[in-house]
């Protein structure tokens, strides 16, 4: 972390009143949450994760998917927020009308203290019927989340393991079909108000803060890329290099939960 690059991020940081914060797998790495390029574990080490993700997969075996996401699910409540989620907060507390959009689908951002993030790839807490759409309750099983926000990242040690096998799915309340997870798998759509939303919030910005997200997904890759062509400074957080680097002005290597707070302290000296 350069702090000639940190104190640029810091001065534009400082001087944006409509920033948006782009979030990636990345900064939920560091909380412990696997992302899909890392080794599975148990059971589902047998697993390609991209293989999973699918609708024909679900239509295929709908245990094997729910189990997997259900597996996930219990890993997200044992993480906690990390140092780098508390500094998305502490810069929506001094900056209101920021937008924080997520390609991540745990809660992390919720309980790092940001409301209602903007989120492209749906949620692992909001799942819903394969047939009608209709929301459906979360297993009663689930443990509960992982503390309040804290200063340092971990797995909450109490916490009931996560399943490490098939589970059949709920059935929906309304028309009985399965319940399938809330989230967007490959060869979907993302969600239409979600989208239109991260692309207002990129078009009308003055800054956009890009973290921890490789920058291969599309379409949630080309958020950065709107904010760039219509001239708001583009910094991104990242420990290596990914083809967003051209269009940034400013370049800062290392890890969210190291750079963000060092970010906020660069831009109001008196935060955290």
């Amino acid at each position: 972390m350069s702090g000639t690059e940190l104190a640029e991020a810091g001065r534009l940081l400082a001087a944006a009143r409509r920033p948006v914060v782009f979030t990636g797998a990345g900064m939920s790495a560091e909380s412990g949450v696997p992302t899909f390029r890392d080794a599975q574990t148990g059971l589902w080490q047998r697993y390609d994760p991209r293989e999973l993700a699918t609708p024909a997969a679900f239509r295929t075996d709908p245990a094997l998917v729910w189990g997997w996401y259900e597996a996930r699910r219990h890993g997200v409540r044992r993480a906690r927020p990390n140092p780098g989620h508390l500094a998305v907060a502490a810069i929506r507390a001094r900056l209101p009308e920021t937008v924080v959009i997520t390609q991540n689908v745990d809660d992390l951002h919720e309980r790092g203290g940001v409301p209602a993030p903007v989120r492209l790839h749906g949620s692992l807490f909001a799942p819903r019927c394969s047939a009608c759409a209709r929301p459906a309750p979360l297993p009663s099983d689930l443990p509960p989340p992982a503390g309040p926000p804290v200063q340092h990242a971990g797995p909450e040690p109490h916490a009931p393991a996560p399943p490490d096998g098939p589970l059949t799915p709920p059935a929906c309340a309304g028309c009985g079909a399965p319940v399938r997870p809330g989230v967007v798998w490959f060869g979907e759509a993302l969600p239409e108000a979600a989208l239109s939303a991260a692309v207002e919030a990129a078009s009308t910005c003055d800054l956009l803060l890009t973290v921890g997200t490789s920058a291969l997904v599309h379409p949630a890759a080309e958020i950065p890329l709107v904010a760039a062509r219509l001239g708001a400074p583009v910094v991104q957080v990242n420990p290596v290099p990914t083809p967003l680097d051209a269009i940034c002005a400013v370049n800062v290597r290392g890890p969210a939960g190291e750079v963000l707070p060092a970010l906020v302290r660069a831009a109001w000296p008196d935060a955290i």
